[in-house]
């Protein structure tokens, strides 16, 4: 049992339901069908996508569930685990996706908007319970290199989107009713399968960075396959003999995890440690705020973190970087329209955001570990970073010269998948460890709000006022440019932000590393 009872599989059973978990990023497939088959107009559909939105990151409930019964915290007799939060999600998965697909086909009859809204909510609130449950169980099993493991998995819940596409293409092209039963079916039967390998182990092993470091060479070597086989998709007609022969690799690839788990198996040797570190006798905490002393407590909760400056600097943060990036993506095909480029390379643009996406969420945790291991810099600068470089990409779109489009979305996406691996980092640091779920959960609520504020309020009524201008049809860089400057100067205030953060936490970031480099000592 011992093969098969380690943080190694855990990790790999994790790996390989965030493959599976990103459906919401499919929902330009089905979106015709159910606006043709329910008789939607624009405007409802954006409805019901806004639902989407909400559901994915209104998360609290499963950092809620996740702290109560996913964690053992010393008792002797236990039968909860993370197995119960991601049961959660696929009742959910299956219950919003199904009752979709009755509706689309018409078994069952066509529900009211609002009840359409609940399916949605459902089928998209199932991602926040499979993420929940992985990341969380993830960093606790590697809690030395919580940066890293947590990019790995927001990396591959990021190529999820584009996995699905390809089973998609392979079984259903041109039936995207299918696909919704597939999604239904799918993301389900998943994570029931291998529920019962993610689970927390209080130990920690020699050698973790190395074999971590060989899951990110295996994300990034299917990030690049996938990123040539959608290049090649929008230029060439794959007929079925091509698809099969380009979903075989594909497969290989995704199950690689489970060798590095193996060999890391094998290859090292355990070492007991205890789950909480609660005191180390190298930190002083005498010269601390009160802040930080809060901070160091591990037990620290969603209402007590609510009462922090520090919460809501990550808050505002994240409404700034996580909503522009959203609406920068929400509106990229019409952007693109706008400039004059062709569908084909607007639809290359939208296939390509999952990868910038995926960069992003691996290289913000994979960088900011290796940052503060080798030169002691605080992850909160690291947020800074991206969020003034996101803030020169979106000022790079708003210009809207020739190719501009291609530099800034691959800028911003890059930026802005980076604040999903930041942001649930910096939680563990400066939070609590045992509540992380819900408090990340609730702070990544600034990414919906932050949308909808920038999409609706800001980049729709500029591009509504200059397409009346214009006679009904918008075409220039006007269209944009004013939304996007705004976008520019709003991330720019986000990135200062998380500047105030770093300096309010940069003391104890110099603890916890003189604990962490201790420790591994």
């Amino acid at each position: 049992m011992e093969i098969i009872k380690n943080k190694w599989i855990a990790a790999v059973a994790s790996i390989w339901i965030q493959c599976t978990s990103g459906s919401l990023y499919t929902f330009s497939i089905y979106s015709p069908v159910l606006k043709s088959s329910q008789g939607y107009d624009q405007s409802t559909l954006d409805t019901v996508s806004v639902f989407k939105d909400i559901g994915a990151n209104a998360g609290i409930l499963s950092g809620l569930l996740y702290s109560t019964v996913a964690v053992p915290q010393g008792r002797r007799f236990y039968v909860g685990g993370p197995w119960i939060v991601l049961l959660g999600g696929a009742i959910q998965c299956f219950a919003g996706y199904f009752l979709m697909w009755l509706s689309v086909t018409g078994i069952l009859s066509r529900p009211p908007v609002s009840v359409m809204c609940l399916y949605m909510f459902m089928a998209a609130h199932a991602q926040s319970f499979f993420n929940t449950a992985d990341v969380v169980t993830a960093v606790h099993n590697f809690r030395d290199y919580s940066g890293t493991i947590v990019g790995i998995m927001k990396g591959f819940l990021g190529l999820s989107g584009a996995i699905l596409v390809q089973v998609y293409q392979l079984l259903f092209q041109g039936d995207p009713t299918s696909f919704i039963l597939m999604l239904a079916l799918l993301p389900t039967i998943n994570p029931l399968l291998l529920m019962y390998f993610v689970r927390v182990y209080n130990t920690r092993e020699r050698d973790e960075k190395k074999h971590l470091n060989y899951f990110s060479v295996v994300s990034l070597l299917i990030a690049s396959y996938l990123m040539v086989i959608i290049i090649l998709n929008n230029i060439l007609f794959f007929q079925s003999s091509a698809r099969i022969a380009t979903f075989v690799p594909l497969l290989l690839l995704l199950a690689s995890p489970l060798c590095v788990a193996v060999k890391a198996r094998q290859s090292t040797s355990m070492m007991l440690s205890t789950y909480f570190v609660e005191k180390d006798p190298l930190i002083d905490t005498s010269n601390s705020s009160d802040a930080d002393k809060l901070n160091q407590d591990d037990d620290v909760n969603l209402c007590e973190a609510l009462r922090t400056s520090n919460f809501w600097f990550l808050f505002l943060a994240m409404a700034c970087g996580m909503g522009s990036g959203l609406a920068t993506v929400n509106n990229i095909s019409q952007i693109g329209e706008s400039l004059g480029y062709k569908s084909f390379e607007t639809s290359t643009l939208v296939s390509l955001w999952s990868i910038w996406n995926f960069l992003g969420r691996f290289g913000g945790g994979y960088v900011s570990d290796y940052f503060m291991h080798v030169r002691k810099w605080p992850r909160p600068l690291f947020m800074a970073i991206t969020l003034a470089a996101m803030s020169i990409g979106h000022a790079i779109i708003a210009f809207g010269m020739r190719g501009s489009l291609y530099i800034g979305s691959i800028l911003v996406g890059v930026c802005y998948g980076s604040q999903w691996s930041l942001m649930p980092t910096i939680t563990s640091e400066i939070f609590s460890l045992r509540h992380m779920g819900t408090i990340f959960n609730t702070i990544s609520i600034a990414s919906p709000l932050g949308s909808y504020i920038l999409s609706v309020k800001v980049v729709g009524q500029f591009y509504d006022k200059e397409a009346i201008d214009e006679g009904g049809a918008c075409i220039g860089r006007n269209c944009f440019m004013p939304s996007f400057l705004i976008m520019a100067g709003c991330t720019l205030l986000g990135s200062f932000v998380a500047i105030l953060l770093f300096f309010r936490t940069r003391n104890f970031y110099n603890l916890v590393i003189i604990r962490r480099l201790h420790h591994l000592g």
